[in-house]
C-alpha cells in the first residue's frame, strides 16, 4: 500500500501573467525516488523552492510527514526532515570536505554557530560527519580543500552534508547538471544506493539518470503535472510523446 510522506494539493504560483504551477497534485511515497521531468521553463524549480520553503505559494497546500508545512520557514522544514542539498549550507571552498559536513552536522544538531574551534574538536561530530561522507564515497578524501576536488566531488560534498542533517526527504534539483559520464555515473551510483533507505524528489534534465534511479516520474509542463506513473509507463505515453520527451526516448 501507498504510503506517502510528501502530498501536494493544487499548489499554484503566478509571477506577474507567468504561470510558475499550475494546480499541481503530487504524493511521493517513502522510501522512493520520485522524478519530475518536463521541458526547460516548465517550473520544475520554482515546485521546488515552494516544497523547500524558498519561495510561497500563491494557494495551496503542502503537506509533509502527515502535518501541513505550507506556512514553515526553509529553516523549520529542514528542522523537520525535508531537506533541499545546495540550501542546507553553501559548500565553503577554503575548508576540507569534513568541516564543511561538520557544519551541517552541527546545524542538524541545533548546537549554535558562534564557535567554530570547540567544534572541530568535537569527535562525536567528527565521526558522524564521516559517516556522511562515507555514504557518497568521499572518506578518502575528508581532509581535501573543498575547492581542491572536482565538481563531482563538490555535488557529492552538497549530498553529503544533506544527509548529515538526517532528513527524511531529499529535495535534488539537477545534482548532475555540470557532470561528465563518469561523474553522472558515480552519482547515480550514490543514489541508488540510498534508494530505500531515503525518500528522494528528484529534478534532473539527463534522462538517461532519471530511466535508471526513479520508481515514479512525474511529467511536469507549463507548470501542470500532465501525467505521473512508472517509467515504463511514462515512456509509453503518447502524450508525454508529444509534450517532452520525443522519439529518442521511446
Amino acid at each position: 500500500m501507498a504510503d506517502p510522506l510528501l502530498k501536494i494539493r493544487d499548489l499554484n504560483k503566478h509571477f506577474g501573467g507567468i504561470v510558475a504551477t499550475d494546480h499541481v497534485n503530487l504524493s511521493v511515497d517513502r522510501g522512493l525516488i520520485h522524478a519530475i521531468i518536463g521541458p526547460n521553463g516548465a517550473g520544475k524549480t520554482t515546485l521546488i523552492a515552494q516544497l523547500s520553503g524558498q519561495i510561497r505559494p500563491d494557494s495551496g497546500e503542502i503537506e509533509f510527514g502527515g502535518r501541513s508545512i505550507t506556512g514553515y520557514s526553509t529553516a523549520r522544514r529542514a528542522r523537520e526532515g525535508l531537506a533541499r542539498s545546495f540550501q542546507i549550507t553553501s559548500v565553503v571552498m577554503p575548508m576540507t570536505l569534513l568541516q564543511n559536513v561538520m557544519l551541517a552536522v552541527q546545524g542538524g544538531s541545533g548546537h549554535s554557530f558562534r564557535f567554530w574551534a570547540p567544534v572541530s574538536q568535537d569527535r562525536e561530530m567528527e565521526a558522524a560527519a564521516m559517516v556522511s561522507l562515507a555514504e557518497v564515497g568521499l572518506d578518502d578524501r575528508a581532509q581535501r580543500i573543498a575547492a581542491n576536488v572536482s565538481h563531482g566531488e563538490q555535488r557529492q560534498l552538497e549530498v553529503a552534508m544533506a544527509l548529515a542533517m538526517k532528513p527524511r526527504m531529499l529535495l535534488l534539483d539537477e545534482p548532475m547538471a555540470g557532470m561528465g559520464k563518469e561523474e553522472g555515473a558515480k552519482m547515480v551510483e550514490i543514489l541508488n544506493r540510498l534508494k530505500g533507505d531515503m525518500t528522494i524528489l528528484l529534478v534532473e534534465h539527463d534522462m538517461d539518470a532519471v530511466f535508471s534511479l526513479a520508481d515514479q516520474l512525474s511529467v511536469l509542463v507549463n507548470g501542470h503535472i500532465i501525467a505521473t506513473d512508472t517509467v515504463e509507463n511514462i515512456r509509453n505515453n503518447d502524450d508525454v510523446q508529444k509534450a517532452y520527451l520525443g522519439d529518442g526516448h521511446a
